[in-house]
């Protein structure tokens, strides 16, 4: 089994060993980065949120005048709350060929790769430069990235093409669905549980709402349209939490749930929406403002992630398949920032190493094969940039 280099390794335990939890400040790996990427010569700039605690790093090796691949990932990690960690998740402990920390596969290793290739990166007589594009906060909605892309859509040079590298096992993926986060709250009437036809059940009309998604979702399954180059090849529904009610003896007052839609690259989640809001309205609001005036529904969009599907013939498919030596795409359900580049018109892959299989669960690891494969991905990266100016044309 292929064993990564000291330099990999050490980067790996120096990013894991920063907390970065999405509600965390990333200042601290983020600037860290930033000195080590400038000691090589790096131009970089810090695109900070709002609060002044957060920031992406968007930094350039090689040439400035002309466009160049992008190295693109995430700082934060989603929480260990709850979970039965058998090791410290924020030092990297090693065991049976794999890496266990927090981050280690979403996906701190490959952000690792990339800055322990920096240095051969900054001694090389590049043609094409390479960009560094580090975010925060994708883990709570891809949210970080859209300021760092308003940023480079005001340089007179971006990039060209993305590498985006989230956990595919070094497979190259080509397209991955969109998403829209929803909160649905039911305002309801309470009243004494022994006069229950007085009050007005937010729980009950929530349920009755839920069950009219789990319906669509059975629709969606068995109806299609399906993509069957997915892993999931048709769009989902799915509600994912629930609170109401205070008391048994008390008809509850307000629920609140949330639910998603992950639709397939071809398929608008619109119309899905709107035949939620529309049920919400037509059929379980007149019931409900029948008892109660005043009672009813309201929806608020916590989150979108655009889908990706870069065609298979684009240069940067080409290029990252010629990297890791595939001769196959793939399509996947989950989705990353790469769908915000391309609507950005940046052309964007997703490929780096682990396995999505091992992410935000406890005990996260990462093979070492894998980051072993990433540095080889990155040295043939090497090699191109050297040789031509790579363009997205």
């Amino acid at each position: 089994m292929a064993r990564p280099s000291e330099s990999s390794l050490e980067m790996i335990r120096k990013l894991i060993s920063f907390d970065t939890t999405s509600r965390n400040s990333n200042l601290g790996l983020i600037e860290y980065v930033r000195d080590y990427l400038a000691d090589l010569g790096a131009s970089c700039e810090l695109i900070y949120d709002e609060t002044g605690q957060k920031a992406n790093l968007y930094a350039t090796l090689g040439p400035a005048d002309r466009p160049g691949i992008a190295l693109s990932g995430h700082t934060d990690v989603v929480p260990v709350d709850g979970q039965e960690w058998q090791t410290d998740p924020w030092e990297i402990v090693e065991k049976d060929g794999k890496l266990y920390g927090r981050g280690t596969c979403d996906m701190k290793s490959f952000v690792a790769v990339a800055l322990a290739k920096a240095p051969i990166f900054a001694k090389a007589d590049l043609k094409t430069p390479v960009h560094f594009c580090f975010s925060y906060d994708e883990e709570v909605g891809c949210l970080g990235v859209r300021p760092l892309l308003a940023r480079l859509a005001e340089l007179p040079v971006r990039p060209a093409l993305v590498v985006v590298g989230e956990p595919t096992d070094m497979k190259v993926i080509n397209a991955h669905k969109g998403k829209i986060s929803v909160t649905c709250s039911v305002r309801g009437f309470e009243s004494h549980s022994s006069l229950a036809p007085t009050g007005v059940n937010a729980v009950e009309y929530a349920a009755r709402l839920v069950v009219k998604l789990q319906e669509m979702a059975r629709r969606k399954e068995a109806e299609g349209p399906f993509d069957r180059d997915f892993d999931v090849p048709h769009t989902t529904v799915h509600t994912g939490t629930i609170q109401g009610g205070t008391a048994l003896n008390i008809v509850p007052k307000d629920c609140s749930f949330e639910f998603e839609f992950r639709n397939l690259p071809t398929e608008d989640y619109g119309p899905l929406y709107d035949e939620v809001v529309v049920y919400a309205r037509e059929v379980l609001e007149p019931e409900m403002q029948a008892r109660r005036p005043g009672t009813g529904f309201s929806f608020e969009e916590m989150s979108t992630i655009a889908p990706m599907d870069t065609p298979g013939e684009h240069p940067v498919v080409a290029l990252a398949k010629a990297l890791t030596g595939a001769n196959a795409t793939s399509k996947v359900a989950f989705g990353t920032e790469a769908g915000l580049f391309n609507e950005a018109a940046i052309p964007s892959v997703v490929c780096g190493p682990g396995s999505i299989e091992q992410a935000h669960k406890p005990n996260e690891f990462i093979a070492l094969e894998q980051v072993a494969l990433c540095e080889r991905f990155m040295d043939r990266l090497t090699e191109r940039l050297v040789a031509e100016r790579l363009s997205a044309a």
